[in-house]
This record gives structure tokens, C-alpha cells and sequence, in this order.
């Protein structure tokens, strides 16, 4: 219980545990695993080169992997930072971060190198958050503290047609004397290029087990067939502990969920923020850690994002004869009063009874995020990572300057 209760304090606003500055920990011992000490051993750093600056970075060859920490014993990985050249959307998914947990034979985080660090909106951003920063845009770095028992291994797999030629790196972690019931660190990646009409996004299939859901990276490429309407009506939710047909916990739209509202402009704050808001591109990336408000739960979790965009009516039916895909869902002529819930009435939207106004709608968009998480156990049973042509097929670019 003690070591869950420092995982939590961890987790908490700086001032909750400000005097770990100046308390001595006899039981933790600091170590970098880095190329200079790639085996994170004490007064083994820097030996090449007569210890200026000989072994900086590694060359990763296409379809080769390099393993950033190979750790044995207790400890927790206090910060990552990472960076190199390449810093491309295509490249950013093809390299591939897994790390493994007590010598388990699947990996707790499977994901695409970009989307773990917040960067998974096809173009590189500049940010400082509770969990990730980028100062300026060129490097990956990561807060999460990640404890375990036995050891731990970090890998990163270069899936790309071509080499990374300079990557560079540094994994911080404290060895500690004993560390026998903290969560571990999980995260896990998916992607829809066409979400199917009426059926919610998956951030997190069912997990079982003891845990926190620490929250969620969504990153959306709208579909041009409802041209520039609002694609952010959908709420989400999240079921907990033998939820069945409806959630525990229930939100009320996208960039509601996010911290935002009236639709999403581009802002990055602590625990929430929308690194991408492009209106002209269809690209979208929002965030949300849970720190400040934790999501535990002490059997299973499950966490959804319903596809609802919406618009006003005539635009909805205009979209309609235009072929677009889509089911109305519901009418707000401006409050409570009047509102329309299509789905129960089973009136279309051309119904003479129905009232004007802003229309909801379901929608199929290109859709995918990464859900960071922890769990009583090393493993999570979820599908692996998809295939590299698939987390790279039809990325969006930037719009030119």
C-alpha cells in the first residue's frame, strides 16, 4: 500500500509533494540509461572516446530495434527523452515504442513513437503538460512515473523504409530496495480510418484488473463528405466495474471532454489541451489526463467516443442529399424546450413538425488515440499494435505556408 500511496502522490499537483525535494531517499539510487551507459551502470558513463562525448546516439537500421533500458530489479522510470532528425508524420508512426514490465512476454505499451508523446497530428508541436513537453518542438520527453517489481525493458523498432541515422536518448529511473504493489504503466494505440455509422470509437477496450485509467490522446482526420461541419458532438464514457449497458461515468462532448467548449480551437494546458485545431486540413489532436480528477476502478474499465458531429438542419439535410453518410440523432432549437430526440421518435429529418435548429448527427471520421493507463498486472490481453501501413496509410499533412 505505501508504494501505491507514492505512485498517487506522483500523480498529485507539485505542492502535494514538494518536500520529496529536499527529503533523502537512502533506499533510491538514480540512474541514466543512455548511449554514453546504455547498461545504466554505476561509473560506467562516458568511456569511449576518452569520455568526450564519443557514443551520443544510436543509428537504428530500417527494420531493426534498439533497446533503450534492459533493467533489472525494482525501480521507477522518472522521465524519458528521446529526439531525432526525422521528425516526419510517416516516420513519427512507423517507429515503434514497447516496453515490458517484470520479463512478461507482451508489452504493457505498444504504441507509435509520435502518438505516445502527444505529437499524433501529423506535424511536430510545442508543449509543456503535466505528463509530456516538447520545448520546441524537436524532442519527445515523457513524466510518467512507471514503477516495477523485477525489471524492465524499453524498446524502440524502426518499422520505416529507411534508417534513423541519429537518435538520441535518455531514460531516467530511481533503483529502489522494494517495490511490491504499484500499478504498472500501460498504453495502448488504435485506429479507424472510417468509423462505422452509429457505433462509438473504442479509446480503451475492456481492461480487467485493479487500476487507473490516467486518460487519453484522440487525434481525428474528418471526413470531407460533411465537408466543414463540427465533428465533435460525441461524448465520452467510461464503464467501470461491471457497467453493462451503460457507463458510470458520461460526458457531454468532445471538446467538453478536453476542457474546452462551443467547438475547439488550438491551446495546451496541463492536463488538457488541443496541440492541433485545423479547420482548414480536417486535422484535430485533444487531450485529457485524469490527475486531478482520478478515474480508478477495482475490476475492469472500458472507455468510449461516440461519433456524433453536428450542424444546423438544412445543412444536415443539404449533406443528406448530397450522399453523405449519416443518422440524425437529434434537434436543439436553443434549449430544452422543443428539443427533438430523433432517435426515439424515428421522425426524419424532413418531418414539417420538427423544429429548425442545431442538429446532431452520426458520422464516420478517421479516428485513433492512445489510452495511458495503469493496471495491477505486467500484461493487458489487448490486440497488438496495428501494422506500420496501417497507422501510416493517408496521413494528413499540415496545410503549406
Amino acid at each position: 500500500m505505501r508504494a501505491l500511496l507514492i505512485l498517487i502522490a506522483w500523480l498529485l499537483p507539485a505542492a502535494a509533494h514538494a518536500d520529496d525535494l529536499y527529503t533523502f531517499k537512502a533506499d533510491q539510487a538514480p540512474r541514466w540509461a543512455s548511449p554514453e551507459n546504455a547498461k545504466a551502470q554505476p561509473g560506467a558513463g562516458g568511456q569511449k572516446n576518452r569520455g568526450a562525448k564519443g557514443h551520443a546516439f544510436e543509428t537504428i537500421a530500417q527494420g531493426q530495434s534498439l533497446v533503450l533500458a534492459d533493467i533489472t530489479g525494482p525501480g521507477i522510470i522518472d522521465r524519458m527523452w528521446l529526439t531525432l532528425q526525422d521528425r516526419s508524420p510517416e516516420r513519427l508512426r512507423s517507429l515503434r515504442l514497447d516496453i515490458y514490465w517484470d520479463g512478461a512476454k507482451t508489452p504493457a505499451v505498444s504504441v507509435p513513437f509520435g502518438d505516445f508523446f502527444l505529437q499524433n497530428a501529423g506535424q511536430m508541436v510545442t508543449l509543456d503538460t503535466a505528463l509530456f513537453s516538447s520545448p520546441e518542438g524537436r524532442s519527445f520527453i515523457s513524466y510518467i512515473p512507471m514503477p516495477f517489481r523485477k525489471g524492465a525493458r524499453i524498446v524502440v523498432t524502426n518499422e520505416s523504409a529507411t534508417e534513423v541515422p541519429l537518435f538520441f536518448y535518455d531514460v531516467d529511473y530511481r533503483a529502489v530496495a522494494v517495490l511490491d504493489d504499484a500499478l504498472y504503466f500501460h498504453a495502448w494505440w488504435h485506429r479507424d480510418r472510417a468509423t462505422e455509422l452509429g457505433k462509438d470509437f473504442e479509446i480503451l477496450p475492456k481492461v480487467t484488473g485493479r487500476g487507473r485509467f490516467l486518460g487519453a490522446s484522440v487525434n481525428v482526420q474528418s471526413n470531407t463528405a460533411y465537408e466543414k461541419t463540427w465533428w465533435g458532438e460525441g461524448e465520452v464514457k467510461i464503464w467501470l466495474d461491471g457497467d453493462t449497458t451503460h457507463p458510470t461515468l458520461n460526458g457531454t462532448g468532445a471538446e467538453d471532454y478536453a476542457g474546452t467548449g462551443w467547438g475547439m480551437g488550438a491551446y495546451i494546458n496541463r492536463y488538457q489541451g488541443a496541440p492541433v485545431a485545423d479547420e482548414t486540413t480536417g486535422r484535430w489532436s485533444f487531450y485529457r489526463f485524469h490527475i486531478p480528477d482520478p478515474v480508478f476502478f477495482a475490476g475492469n474499465a472500458r472507455v468510449t467516443l461516440q461519433q456524433i458531429g453536428g450542424a444546423m438542419k438544412p445543412d444536415v439535410i443539404r449533406l443528406q442529399k448530397q450522399g453523405a453518410k449519416l443518422i440524425p440523432v437529434t434537434i436543439d432549437p436553443g434549449g430544452r424546450k422543443g428539443f427533438a430526440q430523433l432517435l426515439d421518435s424515428g421522425k426524419p429529418l424532413s418531418d414539417p413538425s420538427l423544429p429548425d435548429g442545431w442538429t446532431n448527427f452520426y458520422r464516420s471520421d478517421d479516428v485513433s488515440a492512445v489510452a495511458w493507463f495503469y493496471l495491477d498486472r505486467p500484461e493487458n490481453g489487448l490486440p497488438p499494435l496495428a501494422p506500420v501501413a496501417d497507422r501510416t496509410a493517408d496521413l494528413r499533412k499540415p496545410a503549406s505556408k
